[in-house]
């Protein structure tokens, strides 16, 4: 869990290095070698790898428009992953999809910048499962905003009558793009909706990965058994701007800084090395693994060739 973490952050990293390329000095996001927008999930990496290290291949992601960090955890081609971002011909739908639109058939991964769009597609592929008898359950992953939409509750209710082997994950960094949580939403914590569906609800607060993979875990596990959804609301940060080019002037004063004294990654190597688990040689080995992984998966996206224009509409509809 702590390499994936790290090979996320440091991932994010080298993205946020490269995007700024030509975008300077006036920003224009149709610049550089990866045009468009850009959401990183520094600060978030614990939602993934706490809940993906119950996952499988049968098992199915649908993720949000911040999707890096899920995609790391649940075993997307890193590499391929790179290229798609890059617009690449090698990428994992030839650089059609871009960031927001990651698809790996090999791991059931999918994701989507639409808000909530992930959840009908999950509770289908937990229903296609439970009709086959085919193993592997769902995991929706969406933003706390996501929650307010239509698309949430309808799809939840339908979760719960049909005890589909489903989990939604509520990835709760405290803004939806720029409006706070509070002030768009009328519960303080969505785990309390679960009520609604007669189906379990859970809050792990402080961005723990511990927590978040007991959690998750017994969530899994209910739903492997047949006993129906879960809905889990995790307290996570995001230490960047919702995209890149954010001015952040929303947040209060002082904000961002207290995010920073509580970054996940050196929290969980405090923590690893302080119970004895691991030696501070051992997880810098750890980390150069991440490193070379990602410095790999980069160089594979420069020195691919780039996506031809007369291919934009191929492999595009059915």
């Amino acid at each position: 869990m702590y390499q994936t973490m790290v090979t996320s952050r440091r991932f994010e990293e080298i993205i946020e290095k490269i995007y700024l390329e030509g975008k300077s000095p006036v920003f224009n996001m149709a610049n550089g070698p990866i045009p468009g927008e850009m959401h990183l999930s520094n600060g978030q990496e614990p939602v993934a790898v706490g809940v993906c290290a119950h996952l499988n291949p049968d098992d199915v992601i649908t993720a949000t428009h911040r999707p890096h960090h899920q995609a790391i955890a649940k075993g997307v081609d890193l590499n391929k992953m790179a290229a798609e971002i890059f617009g690449k011909a090698s990428g994992l739908s030839g650089g059609r999809g871009g960031h927001m639109h990651i698809f790996d058939a090999d791991v059931n991964f999918a994701c989507s910048g639409i808000i909530a769009q992930g959840m009908g597609p999950a509770a289908g592929a937990a229903l296609s499962r439970k009709l086959q008898g085919k193993p592997g359950v769902a995991v929706a992953f969406i933003g706390e905003g996501a929650a307010n939409q239509g698309a949430f509750h309808e799809t939840m209710n339908l979760a719960a009558v049909w005890k589909l082997p489903m989990i939604c994950v509520i990835e709760d960094n405290a803004w939806g793009i720029s409006v706070a949580k509070e002030t768009a939403t009328a519960v303080k914590r969505n785990d309390v909706r679960a009520a609604a569906y007669g189906i379990p609800g859970h809050y792990i607060e402080g961005n723990d990965p511990w927590k978040i993979y007991e959690v998750a875990g017994e969530a899994i596990a209910r739903a492997r058994a047949g006993e129906g959804p879960t809905l889990i609301e995790v307290e996570t940060y995001r230490l960047a701007g919702h995209f890149m080019g954010d001015a952040e002037g929303y947040r209060p004063e002082g904000e961002k800084d207290g995010l920073f004294a509580k970054d996940p990654i050196p929290a969980m190597r405090k923590r690893l090395e302080g119970e004895g688990a691991f030696t501070a040689p051992e997880l810098d080995a750890l980390e150069a693994e991440a490193a070379e992984a990602v410095e790999t998966a980069i160089r594979f996206a420069r020195e691919s060739a780039d996506a031809k224009p007369e291919d934009a509409l191929t492999a595009v509809f059915a």
